[in-house]
């Protein structure tokens, strides 16, 4: 492995790490390490990487900020690529913006408020990257990326990149094409927004925050939502109504406060937390007849 590492760094990629513990790249504060751990300087950085690791067949498996995100405590075997630093440029031009899928939700919202932007106010306080966010049309409080996303440009498994129309991208509800049809990751994407007053959008901004700050565990280690919700039903008053909240399984436990939260309350490991999903969702199929779809993605 210190063969890739060495030709990397020749072609000056970015960040090369060999054996990351992953526990530091996810919000729930679990994962073991990656074989090799890549954080791209730029677009160009991203594809020189890829070619190097396509040439000596290296598998490939990219993160985000690890918020919705769930990684065993073995680790992952070959390459862990992280969109981050060099991935988050962002341009506005009028009322549309091009970012990159490096860049965080949160900061993205604060930052185009200022240009009298609206169109991200629902993103107050998710902790994602743009790119996560595209990938599985994340959302809240009504709205979602599928209401103002242009096109998205997309690398392949392959290395090839496409740019995708927001119809191509086939979203549905926490879904889009990306996740199966077209297996890829959104490097960047063009969105439209809209001209509004500055003080009517940070207000709406710190509503959505304060509303994430009182009633979602974010002072613990946690991975965001674990289950999608089976509408017209909500994961949390399913898991509620069961009498799950503040159940623990090793050093996992399902939130007190939130029912679709599992926060790592002393040193939780990856098999604890799916200990505590496999409960959840026997126990909801077995009252309810639902079957449970996880909305965190498990690598």
């Amino acid at each position: 492995m210190q063969q890739i590492v060495d030709k990397l760094n020749e072609k000056e990629v970015g960040k090369v790490l060999l054996n990351e513990p992953l526990k530091k790249h996810t919000t729930i504060k679990i994962g073991g390490p990656a074989d090799l751990f890549i954080q791209p300087k730029s677009i160009d950085g991203l594809k020189e990487a890829l070619n190097v690791l396509k040439e000596n067949n290296i598998p490939i498996s990219v993160i985000g900020r690890g918020s919705n995100l769930l990684i065993p405590d073995e680790g992952i075997r070959g390459a862990v690529i992280q969109f981050g630093k060099g991935l988050d440029h962002l341009e506005v031009d009028g009322d549309q913006i091009l970012v990159g899928g490096g860049y965080p939700l949160v900061r993205l919202a604060a930052i185009i408020s200022r240009d009298e932007l609206s169109g991200f106010e629902f993103a107050g306080g998710i902790p994602g990257s743009i790119g996560g966010a595209v990938f599985m049309n994340a959302g809240a409080h009504g709205s979602d990326i599928s209401k103002i996303l242009v096109k998205a440009h997309v690398l392949y498994e392959d290395g090839t990149t496409e740019w995708l129309t927001n119809e191509e991208m086939k979203f549905d509800y926490r879904k889009s094409v990306l996740q199966d049809e077209k297996k890829g990751f959104c490097i960047e994407a063009v969105f439209q927004l809209e001209k509004s007053n500055k003080q009517d959008i940070l207000a709406e901004l710190k509503k959505h925050k304060d509303y994430r700050r009182d009633t979602q565990p974010w002072d613990h280690p946690c991975a965001g939502s674990i289950f999608r919700n089976p509408l017209p039903r909500h994961a949390g008053q399913l898991v509620e109504e069961l009498g799950l909240k503040g159940h623990q399984i090793g050093g996992a436990k399902i939130s007190e406060m939130h029912g679709n939260f599992i926060v790592n309350e002393e040193d939780a490991s990856y098999h604890d937390v799916m200990a505590l999903i496999q409960l959840i969702k026997d126990q909801v199929k077995e009252k309810y007849n639902i079957e449970m779809v996880t909305e965190v993605e498990i690598l």
